[in-house]
């Protein structure tokens, strides 16, 4: 049944010293059963007033609880990618279900390892054989936007700065643990993208995470995609290492260390120009990105004779991610740009 839209143009008016009214459309308050001296309640949201009579429940875009059911032939990653959009959309308890007598034990344990190593703030409630019961129990005043976000670069900056230790040393323990810390970057970008699509919705909870205006979410969610894409490209190249036979030789490592320096410092800058509301600085970074394919180039000369040819598409390979690392930094300070271009407006 589709709700009829029906809208309608009152205006203002001033009464006594300081009061602004405006009158209410018949038809409403008849249909609702109020009359005079009736309350309302007013709810502030997005830049709109929401009336609600007194007594009957305020109306809610965010969802509650949502059921999913399975079954013993369903393919795991389907199941996961399920759960993982009923989390981002917004529910809070997400129940999955067996179609047969009871849930599998694979399935079981990709839902635990799921609701353990990618979904912040979310627990399982409660487990019988044929069904799981996930609620989730952190809310966004706990764990803000920025501090997600600022936790997610941290360990992004990490993992490069690791990747690269382990591409000088052929450590192959530390490329694995690198490689485990992708998870670790997912949670945290589950959860903002969580909590973005809740503000979009609800004035109070945009407030809360830190942002002023629905649209910079929508800046805020690609930024968050740039952070975890770095995450990725940092993963790759411990991937890559995982593969070589050898060391790098000194000089190719030592373009490489130069290259992955540049591209952690404009990644770095980036960042800071989005918390500081930096526009200059975040100009600047844009600037810079684009440098970066003079380091590439050299190491792609420099590999031709001084690597072993088995490794060469490794080594290729990891030069290709530093230079998107550097790349997604510029992304970022375009975004950055876009958020704070007021400061160049002229007054």
């Amino acid at each position: 049944m589709n709700e009829q839209i029906n809208e309608e143009t009152r205006r203002i008016q001033f009464t006594g010293k300081s009061t602004y009214i405006v009158s209410l459309p018949k038809e409403w308050v008849t249909s609702m059963g109020l009359k005079a001296g009736s309350l309302i309640t007013i709810t502030q949201q997005n830049g709109s007033l929401i009336l609600t009579p007194k007594g009957v429940a305020k109306p809610t875009t965010q969802p509650t609880e949502a059921k999913i059911i399975i079954s013993d032939r369903e393919d795991p990653d389907t199941i996961i990618r399920a759960i993982i959009s009923l989390y981002l959309v917004g529910y809070n308890s997400i129940i999955i279900r067996a179609r047969e007598e009871r849930i599998s034990t694979m399935h079981r344990n990709v839902i635990k390892e799921l609701t353990r190593k990618k979904l912040v703030g979310t627990e399982i409630v409660s487990e019988t054989s044929n069904e799981i019961k996930l609620q989730v129990l952190v809310s966004y005043p706990e764990l803000s936007v920025e501090n997600a976000l600022r936790r997610m670069c941290i360990i992004a900056t990490s993992m490069h700065n690791d990747a690269i230790q382990a591409l000088k040393n052929l450590d192959k323990e530390l490329a694995r643990e690198v490689i485990q810390l992708d998870d670790e970057v997912d949670r945290f970008s589950f959860y903002i993208i969580r909590q973005l699509k809740l503000a979009v919705q609800n004035g109070k909870i945009l407030r809360d995470i830190g942002l002023s205006n629905p649209r910079d979410c929508l800046g805020y969610r690609v930024i968050v995609k740039f952070v975890e894409r770095t995450a990725d490209h940092a993963a790759r190249i411990a991937k890559n290492v995982l593969s070589l036979e050898e060391r790098p030789s000194e000089p190719v490592f030592q373009i490489l260390y130069e290259m992955s320096t540049f591209a952690q410092k404009v990644f770095e800058d980036a960042i800071k120009a989005l918390f500081k509301k930096d526009y200059t600085l975040a100009d600047q970074v844009i600037s810079k990105a684009k440098t970066i394919v003079s380091f590439e180039e050299k190491v792609l000369k420099e590999i031709q004779s001084k690597t072993k040819q088995v490794d060469i598409s490794n080594i290729r390979m990891i030069t290709e991610s530093i230079r998107r690392i550097a790349e997604y930094a510029s992304d970022i300070a375009e975004i950055v740009l876009n958020l704070n271009v007021n400061q160049i407006i002229a007054t």
